[in-house]
């Protein structure tokens, strides 16, 4: 069996040194095409120096490439996200901030909102609750873990349920709830469910996206284990929603606002799916005809977290008001 933690260790200083090594030869072949360029070119003029040479057209300039570093950083931005939701719906307190600052120490940002949640109408939700919450603090450590002193801080993150706070536009803009009304997701175990659900599907999607972008084996099957286990959750959120819901179809009603919301936000077609068929039956697998579930890339991801109906690219709002963190910008607002 592979022994992630030293196997990630080794892979993280081997992907610094790889990087070097690219950077440099980048720009020593940059130099040497455009040495070799400038000797053909002088060749080309009278030897009076009366031609002028042609302008030397200024480079476009090239996206930042994205490492396996950039993309683990992007997942724990949303790893932070689903762990402080989890940690003050069953802590009624957030992550330590140890597990908030960058790996080489930058504090971390500031959550808004959050509450413990009463679970004693519902002692099995509860109980889903907090094994959630441990799984998604583990997330968390191992992410940080597997970066080292290239681990990002958290961000600022807003998870309130007032009226200002991001649940609250994220359920108007779905129609969850009127323009006038607030929704919290600490208020009720169903609230709770619901606020779940908004999370889940997207961390379930934003893995699978970001797996064939992943170079390393060993940080493939990491991210292949973590998304499974965002599945798990996933799964379990939707079932129990779906269970609920037969006796209060509003809940279902509500997941597939949120859905329809989801779809709308991304821009990424018609692929989002409720907890029922068209036909009525349960839907408790997002999954297209083969039964596999889709992927979203992290434009379309931090579209739905940004609550970004704008139809392009902006840098921060809903659950992180002045968005993502990550060294490299193209991952701060998404890339196609």
């Amino acid at each position: 069996m592979i022994d992630h933690r030293q196997a990630l260790d080794i892979l993280a200083a081997t992907e610094t040194r790889r990087a070097a090594r690219r950077q440099f030869l980048k720009v020593a072949g940059g130099s040497t095409l455009a040495l070799g360029s400038a000797t053909l070119l002088a060749g080309c003029f009278d030897s009076d120096g009366d031609d002028a040479p042609n302008p030397t057209p200024t480079p476009t300039p090239t996206p930042a490439a994205v490492t396996d570093s950039d993309i683990l950083n992007l997942a724990l931005n949303l790893e932070y996200l689903e762990a402080q939701f989890y940690a003050y719906a069953v802590n009624g307190a957030g992550l330590s901030s140890s597990l908030t600052a960058s790996g080489s120490g930058t504090a971390g940002g500031t959550v808004t909102g959050g509450a413990a949640v009463n679970f004693a109408a519902d002692p099995l939700v509860g109980a889903y609750a907090r094994e959630i919450a441990a799984d998604e603090l583990a997330h968390v450590v191992f992410l940080r873990t597997a970066l080292g002193s290239a681990a990002i801080a958290m961000p600022n993150i807003n998870i309130s349920g007032d009226a200002s706070g991001a649940f609250t536009a994220a359920a108007r803009a779905a129609g969850v709830v009127g323009a006038n009304e607030t929704f919290n997701p600490y208020s009720s175990p169903e609230n709770f469910l619901l606020g779940a659900y908004l999370f889940e599907d997207v961390g379930v999607t934003a893995y699978k996206g970001a797996a064939p972008l992943l170079s390393s084996k060993v940080f493939l099957e990491a991210a292949a284990g973590i998304l499974a286990a965002e599945a798990y959750h996933a799964g379990l959120v939707r079932t129990v929603l779906y269970a609920k819901g037969v006796a209060t179809p509003t809940l279902i009603t509500a997941a597939g606002r949120i859905s329809d919301a989801r779809d709308q936000l991304d821009q990424g077609g018609d692929t989002d799916q409720g907890l029922t068929t068209s036909g009525g039956g349960a839907n408790l697998v997002p999954a297209d005809g083969d039964a596999i579930a889709y992927s979203r890339n992290s434009q379309q991801v931090h579209n739905i977290v940004y609550l970004n109906t704008s139809g392009a690219n902006r840098t921060g709002g809903g659950f992180f008001p002045n968005g993502t963190n990550n060294p490299n910008p193209t991952l701060r607002v998404g890339l196609p």
